[in-house]
């Protein structure tokens, strides 16, 4: 005790003195619970404050403003921009809060707390104040393309940092997805993957404007298909056509025959027109997009030489000249060898037969034909599936003139049959219940009330503000709002109870603030505290919830840290000054004067802040202004006794070095911000005044477009650029042209047509130099033109052919529906585009044309002629049947 009345100086008891007449004339502060706040438009925010003034002022007036401090600073309150949207949530004695609802892109601002008292100087704003950013969000990507099996991370990017406690909600197509994190990453791409993505910010109606994400992949395995499906002839045309699939389109179909290295030929249809058998052999195709390629498989084509027409006709003539000349000789042998009772008898015979034969004749033309048809499915693996689909089978009689009713019935009975398969791949009932479920668990994680502290102490006749914000699942609407001190499925409102109703007022509203303010605690306010709030749908309460303690302040002449150095130098009528000395570094605190008199208990609320310090200074080397890439050095100098031993380094909150120099070398725009410095030796521990570095940097770019793009609409492309300072020259640039397309940050395309599909990127310019964006693409989709309809034979047909009619078109995205028409029929006579008629007739002759369509319109292509020539193999037959009926009458006639 002796060596702290040596060492404290006899002037300390004097300056600590007049420190106290000092606090109380500087007595007016303005503290704001944060300096900068970023905030999503069209949200709410709150900006809680507090305020001091000297003792014997008493507020008239209070309100915030966003001008330059001066006396005549306008009110916010009575502004036509924010008159509708602001809400004072203090009062006239130390709580100043204040929320903006709505806010809006122009409400970036700093805003200011004024108030004033009833004394003529009696005036004050709180500088430096509040700085509002209002943003919106945006999708970021490396690119809008990926390849399936990469990895590719989507960003939700705003132009001010949010909270990091923010929940993000994904969105593909309108879909929600899983992922709450900022972050979207999806590690292996999959062609699913591919559509437009937007996200949120849980609580929050913003959405972003959607981003579309392109998964390209190679082709899949070709499939071949063959025009005829009959034996092929020399001289026969023949259309092999290659299917695949692939993002982006198969823009190049090679054709190769086994065994050779050279393509034989090139396109999705392969014609061969005039086949010889030299071709007979295995053929494949190869489809090849900027991805990659595929081969399909060999299909075999097996071609008959060309003279087997003139062989059946030779070997026809032949077998009838060889019959008539067998039936001569017989006929010769025989009629030398009869006798006339033979005759008579065979004549008999012959009678007696022809009479049985033309009886059966009559009888079978009577009966009635018997038709049956029996419908296979493959992969049967139960005799019971056997016996379902074999129930499908259609046995009925039929008069000759009503065989067309079997295809009717051959139709319904595979329409039956479709249906039994897909009831068999239906999805089980208890997968949906899963799901269900699932979906339940999932809307459980929305309800959350989050206070700002757990447990909060209070002097007795003080006033407590918990603050506290509340979330609920999407398609809820809130319908009551309360406070209450039960844990219960039905607790009791203390707004309306008589012990609070009068002390206590809901700050909050219903959205998600559930702020509350107490006046007047009381001991018996001590209790936990639930925030319970209903929707149209469900209940919910905040538990646990917030603990209240109420004390009595502790009397500083009864504590043993202070009674040998306190002194109370006033009286029990007006003065309440007191003495402390041998200050410590312990001794920073908030001290309050309380006096009891018969009637009643008063503290002084205000309080005076006694602040013990070394405060440290920091000095910057670098004087004028910081570029991205810079080297800065930040040095904290510190005049203390005993002598600092331990420096640290804080931006904002967060710690970033040690020692009295903290060197920052290539300095990047994301360590903009406050620095501070903290000096700790044998007495405790300081912090220094915020110096603030401000980092000039080049742009950040980012482009957004809107999503699906079809001919003729209007496109806008918008510019978004980071920078300090900002942009003030932005260029649009199309790939492969020097000269540029637009300007402004935002290019507008109306009447968009299908040229204007390309790259596109922006270039920004300031004061720092300028920079590119990265590309976007834009892909215009319009619907099928130039249609057009070829016959793959340029020669004579002749019935019994093969006609493959092939059907082009220029479209994006790809045609998905080819039809064709026959002139003068209504309905369609084949799908695909390529048509195949095989064994083709002359009732065939006529017009055909193709409808291409995809889901932008549909185009007619032009008519092609079709003529089909008759047969000559019936002509060869008829001769056959002439010359062999000519030799039974030569025969019958040498008989006779």
């Amino acid at each position: 005790m002796v060596m702290s009345i040596i060492m404290a100086p006899p002037t300390m008891i004097f300056l600590l003195m007049i420190h106290g007449v000092l606090s109380a004339a500087d007595g007016w502060r303005v503290t704001y619970s944060s300096s900068h706040i970023c905030a999503l438009k069209d949200s709410t925010v709150t900006i809680n404050c507090t305020y001091t003034y000297p003792t014997g002022h008493k507020i008239k007036k209070v309100f915030w403003t966003n001008a330059v401090p001066s006396k005549d600073s306008p009110d916010l309150s009575k502004d036509s921009e924010y008159k509708q949207r602001i809400q004072y949530l203090g009062d006239k004695q130390h709580d100043c809060s204040v929320r903006l609802t709505d806010v809006r892109h122009t409400d970036s601002h700093e805003y200011y707390f004024r108030f004033i008292t009833n004394k003529p100087d009696g005036k004050w704003t709180g500088a430096p104040g509040v700085t509002l950013a209002v943003t919106d969000l945006q999708v970021e990507s490396e690119g809008e393309t990926v390849m399936e099996g990469h990895s590719v991370t989507l960003t939700c990017e705003s132009t001010c940092s949010l909270t990091d406690t923010s929940t993000f909600i994904w969105f593909r197509n309108t879909h929600t997805l899983n992922e709450r994190k900022k972050k979207l990453i999806l590690p292996s791409v999959r062609r699913e993957n591919a559509g437009d993505y937007s996200c949120a910010v849980q609580g929050h109606k913003l959405t972003s404007p959607p981003r579309r994400l392109h998964v390209f992949y190679p082709p899949n395995k070709p499939v071949i298909s063959i025009s005829s499906s009959g034996v092929i002839v020399e001289g026969d045309s023949v259309n092999l056509t290659c299917s695949s699939e692939s993002n982006p389109p198969v823009h190049i179909y090679s054709w190769f025959k086994e065994n050779q290295t050279s393509s034989v030929g090139s396109g999705q249809t392969f014609s061969i027109t005039n086949i010889n058998s030299s071709l007979s052999g295995g053929f494949y195709c190869v489809a090849q997009n900027e991805v990659g390629s595929q081969r399909s498989d060999a299909v075999s084509l097996t071609v008959k030489g060309g003279n087997v027409r003139v062989v059946y006709v030779v070997a026809g003539v032949a077998a009838g000249c060889g019959g008539l000349i067998f039936i001569l000789i017989v006929v010769f042998v025989w009629k030398r060898k009869r006798r006339p009772d033979d005759i008579r008898h065979t004549q008999d015979d012959i009678y007696s037969t022809v009479t049985a034969r033309v009886s059966e004749t009559e009888s079978r033309d009577t009966e009635e034909i018997q038709y049956a048809t029996v419908h296979h499915l493959k992969d049967m693996k139960t005799s019971e599936e056997t016996e379902d689909v074999y129930e499908n089978s259609a046995v009925q009689q039929h008069d000759a003139a009503e065989r067309s009713d079997v295809q009717m019935m051959e139709d319904q009975s595979v329409i039956y049959s479709v249906a039994k398969v897909m009831s068999i791949i239906m999805t089980p009932p208890p997968l949906i219940f899963l799901l269900m479920i699932h979906g339940v668990y999932s809307a459980d994680d929305d309800w959350r009330v989050t206070y700002s502290s757990s447990h909060i102490c209070a002097l007795k006749d003080s006033t407590v503000t918990i603050n506290c914000t509340y979330t609920y699942p999407t398609g809820h609407n809130i319908t009551e709002v309360f406070w209450t001190k039960i844990d219960s499925s039905d607790p009791p409102d203390l707004f309306k109870d008589s012990e609070y109703k009068q002390r206590i007022q809901y700050l909050g509203d219903k959205q998600h603030d559930c702020s509350v303010r107490l006046t007047d605690v009381r001991h018996t306010d001590s209790h936990e505290y639930y925030f319970r709030f209903i929707t149209n749908k469900d209940k919910w309460i905040g538990a646990p919830g917030v603990t209240l303690t109420v004390t009595e302040p502790p009397d500083l002449f009864k504590d043993s840290e202070y009674k040998q150095r306190i002194q109370y130098l006033g009286d029990k009528q007006h003065d309440c000054s007191v003495r402390l000395t041998d200050v410590r570094h312990t001794d920073s605190h908030k001290y309050y004067f309380r006096f009891i008199t018969d009637q009643e208990k008063w503290t002084g609320a205000a309080g005076v802040t006694l602040d013990v310090t070394d405060k440290p200074v920091i000095s910057i080397s670098s004087s004028g202004l910081i570029v991205e890439g810079d080297s800065v050095t930040l040095t904290c100098s510190s005049e203390s006794n005993p002598p600092v031993h331990n420096y640290s380094w804080f931006k904002e909150e967060t710690s970033v070095g040690s020692g009295n120099i903290y060197i920052i070398s290539n300095i990047r725009s994301d360590h903009s911000g406050q620095y501070k410095c903290k000096t700790r030796h044998t007495c405790g521990e300081k912090y220094s005044d915020s110096v603030t570095l401000n980092v000039l940097y080049k742009p950040v770019i980012s482009i957004s477009s809107s999503g699906v793009i079809v001919e003729g609409d209007s496109v806008t492309l918008t510019c978004s650029s980071e920078s300090n300072p900002p942009v003030h020259i932005y260029s649009w640039f199309k790939e492969n042209q020097t000269s540029s397309v637009g300007s402004a940050n935002i290019y507008s395309i109306s009447n968009i047509r299908s040229d204007h599909s390309g790259q596109y990127k922006c270039k920004t310019r300031h004061a720092c130099g300028e920079k590119y964006s990265d590309s976007v693409t834009l892909n215009v989709l319009y619907p099928p033109r130039n249609v057009s309809a070829s016959i793959s034979s340029s020669g004579v047909i002749v019935e019994g052919d093969s006609v493959t009619l092939t059907c082009s078109s220029e479209s994006n995205p790809p045609v998905h529906i080819y039809s064709w028409f026959k002139e003068n029929q209504t309905s369609s006579v084949g799908s695909g585009q390529t048509f195949s008629i095989s064994n083709i007739n002359s009732r065939l002759s006529g017009w055909f044309y193709c409808v291409a369509q995809n889901k932008h319109g549909t185009q007619r292509s032009a008519a092609v002629s079709l003529t089909v020539k008759g047969n000559m193999m019936m002509f060869y037959t008829v001769i056959i049947v002439l010359s062999f009926g000519a030799a039974v009458v030569i025969a019958v006639f040498l008989l006779w």
